[in-house]
């Protein structure tokens, strides 16, 4: 039976579970690798008759997640082919073709019974057709992550649009749907902005995959953590009221156009026992430690850190490796 008093459960996780996690953040400001196999590791809960193992959270690079309870897999923004588009090249070309590398897609999603979109751009939603198709997954976004799934040939029973604020309820854990808001870049604006209202054509290109409003997501596991999910350095302080998660996997800033990213985010989330950057590594080369990370996004991701230490000191900042197996 799912726990529905999340302060009472929470707060007993807050304080004595997830307090276990400790993570220096001292040598990876200054270049070195973390050490994740060590990292956020609790003592693992009791299982329920809905899973036969423990949870588990593995990071796929930009905002992409593999979480397992047990034998149960969902996804968020699941984008594993990383193709070049010119983007860290400093010759961005947005009419880059979609493709799906199945080579390294298939070996990874043996299967998934949810996908949370938080937003569509192609760096979080080209892959999520191409799974959902093959794994039956329920894809869970945006009206517009729901026009482009029709786009690509998935069957409506299949797409779950969401605007924020709804609560579901799978048994094994819940999804809380968090209305949100894209980064900006320096100029205050962001690429491919913009809705789908009707199903469109199949997207072609990357231009094809627009913003189509931003979503971030809560999972509350029964018996487990609560774990806050964005996909974007921008958030309504507002909307999260009430979360207060255990771990949160919050975006590296794309800009400073946000004004006091991190303390505003520090404060609404009832600082985390545990802070998780992401969407600070280069997203177009391949998925394998040690992660590629361009110059300037290792000063914005230091910069990250230097923030939460700051603003939370008592949370704990982990700075993921793909693929490995994180236990908060």
């Amino acid at each position: 039976m799912l726990d529905k008093r999340p302060y009472d459960r929470r707060r007993f996780l807050r304080d004595a579970a997830v307090g276990t996690a400790a993570v220096s953040t001292a040598g990876l400001v200054a270049g070195a690798s973390a050490a994740p196999a060590q990292a956020a590791t609790a003592a693992p809960a009791a299982a329920g008759p809905w899973r036969s193992g423990a949870v588990s959270f593995r990071w796929w690079g930009t905002s992409g997640w593999r979480i397992d309870i047990g034998d149960r897999t969902l996804l968020v923004d699941p984008y594993l082919s990383r193709y070049d588009t010119g983007l860290f090249k400093g010759a961005f070309n947005e009419n880059t073709r979609l493709k799906v590398d199945t080579t390294v897609v298939d070996p990874l999603v043996d299967r998934a019974e949810n996908i949370l979109v938080t937003h569509t751009h192609w760096d979080h939603f080209n892959d999520v057709p191409h799974i959902a198709e093959r794994t039956g997954a329920r894809v869970v976004g945006t009206l517009t992550a729901y026009h482009l799934g029709l786009a690509y040939g998935l069957p409506s029973t299949q797409l779950a649009p969401v605007r924020g604020g709804e609560v579901l309820d799978f048994g094994a854990y819940t999804v809380e749907v968090v209305s949100s808001l894209h980064s900006r870049n320096a100029a205050w604006s962001m690429a491919f902005p913009g809705v789908r209202l009707s199903r469109p054509p199949k997207p072609e290109t990357i231009a094809d995959l627009p913003e189509g409003d931003t979503l971030a997501y809560q999972i509350r596991v029964d018996g487990g953590p609560s774990v806050f999910f964005m996909g974007a350095s921008d958030f309504a302080e507002r909307n999260l009221a009430g979360l207060a998660p255990d771990v949160a996997m919050v975006a590296s800033a794309a800009s400073t156009s946000t004004a006091d990213y991190v303390p505003r985010l520090m404060a609404a989330l009832d600082h985390p026992k545990v802070v998780v950057p992401v969407h600070w590594d280069n997203f177009e080369t391949p998925l394998t430690n040690p992660p590629t990370v361009a110059p300037k996004d290792r000063e914005r991701l230091d910069d990250l850190i230097a923030a939460v230490r700051k603003a939370s000191p008592r949370s704990r900042v982990l700075v993921p490796e793909y693929h490995t197996a994180y236990h908060f």
